[in-house]
């Protein structure tokens, strides 16, 4: 039990203690950790008393915890346990605490590298259906490896962040040449994140068993997406200007051990994959996403459907030798599940703009409009029948510049 005054079905409990970083009045960013309806500062009640951590809390990010290595981040857990449930430790703690609605929340980490798959079969299967009518909805290499491109870090940011309409060059199937200007077919995609702790060496790859050893905690991320630069620009190398503007993070990261009971058995993959991508923990996670456009629920992407498991990425993501550092980041890419009501891209809700979608106020969309704002969440299993929360991931799209 807590001393603090905490709601039996807090999504923000004592089972979860997600980490991000705030300031108050203006002052220096600072480690929080979200509690109930409350902000502890954890930076300050680490230095008052004492605690062996302190300087790795202390902000204005998270990198140094999360280079501090998996120990560090199970005894910063437990610690927190225990000063959040002894009455012994309230006189302490308690003047820590402030409104949640009385800060400002920061983009958690300096952010290293950004890496965006590919993972939903059912997300693939829909963008296959609808670009290649004439063609298996997959590609042959899609069950052999996840698919993923390599993004920009530099456009990260925090929820909240307005989302600029992008410019640039499209080319619709009336067009005799391409035309410049802004996107008419800006989109989102409903993502979960992963943000790496301990990194790597160079030349060693990650096993996929050792993906708690390396990823701190999840997060939610919305890739925003303008598909109609995407279309024109990405043959032969993928995506670039149509996803490199912007790209949301939710502010909470919600640590790797406060997801237990949220572990699932990932789905039957066949064929079966090479060695290195064998996932013999079973890192399925049972994620409910909504995804909400001006307040109205559009979607309920469901991340247990998803095909590759986010250690299979890490294996993959590695498997060349490449490095991770602490504060790489990568996304499952868009979560949809195999109900209409599933998808977590406009462009798969829409069916690529044949099918506008209705919304309860009486309106319809296809793709976003100026002043559009969208906003991502999910929960998940805690123990004892109890669930946790990833807070929101939210965006509003201004109009273009220029």
């Amino acid at each position: 039990m807590t001393w603090l005054d905490l709601p039996d079905n807090s999504l923000f409990g004592l089972h979860n203690l997600p980490y991000g970083v705030f300031s108050r009045d203006g002052g220096a960013p600072r480690v929080g950790v979200a509690v109930g309806d409350q902000v502890l500062d954890l930076s300050a009640v680490a230095a008052s008393l004492g605690a062996p951590f302190a300087a790795v809390v202390a902000g204005p990010v998270l990198n140094p915890l999360l280079a501090a290595g998996r120990p560090v981040w199970r005894q910063v857990r437990a610690t927190l346990g225990e000063w959040l449930t002894d009455p012994g430790a309230a006189e302490s703690v308690r003047p820590h605490l402030y409104p949640r609605g009385d800060v400002r929340l920061h983009l958690p980490v300096e952010v290293g590298d950004y890496v965006d798959f590919y993972a939903s079969e059912h997300h693939a299967s829909n963008v296959g259906r609808m670009f290649r009518p004439d063609s298996a909805p997959l590609t042959p290499n899609w069950k052999h490896l996840p698919i993923g491109y390599h993004g920009r870090s530099g456009s990260v940011v925090v929820s909240g962040t307005p989302v600029v309409r992008p410019c640039g060059q499209r080319k619709g199937p009336g067009d005799a040449v391409p035309v410049f200007g802004p996107s008419v077919r800006m989109d989102i995609e409903a993502e979960v994140g992963f943000l790496v702790g301990a990194g790597s060496e160079l030349g060693s790859p990650v096993p996929a068993k050792a993906f708690p050893e390396h990823v701190f905690g999840v997060f939610l991320l919305n890739d925003w997406s303008a598909r109609d630069l995407q279309a024109w620009e990405y043959v032969p190398l993928g995506p670039f200007l149509g996803k490199s503007f912007a790209t949301s993070i939710s502010p909470w990261i919600v640590p790797l051990d406060a997801l237990e009971a949220a572990r699932i058995a990932p789905g039957a993959q066949d064929p079966e994959p090479l060695e290195y991508l064998r996932d013999a923990e079973g890192w399925g996670l049972d994620l409910a996403l909504e995804v909400r456009l001006n307040g109205h629920v559009v979607a309920r992407p469901p991340y247990s459907a998803m095909y590759w498991t986010p250690a299979q990425m890490l294996a993959h993501m590695t498997v060349n030798g490449a490095s991770v550092r602490p504060g790489d980041i990568y996304g499952s890419g868009t979560v949809s599940g195999p109900e209409p009501d599933q998808r977590g891209s406009l462009l798969e809700l829409c069916w690529g703009g044949a099918e506008p979608f209705a919304l309860p106020d009486g309106g319809t969309r296809t793709f976003l409009e100026d002043g559009d704002e969208v906003t991502l969440s999910a929960t998940a299993p805690g123990p004892d029948g109890t669930r946790i929360g990833f807070g929101e991931v939210t965006g509003r799209i201004a109009p273009a510049r220029g």
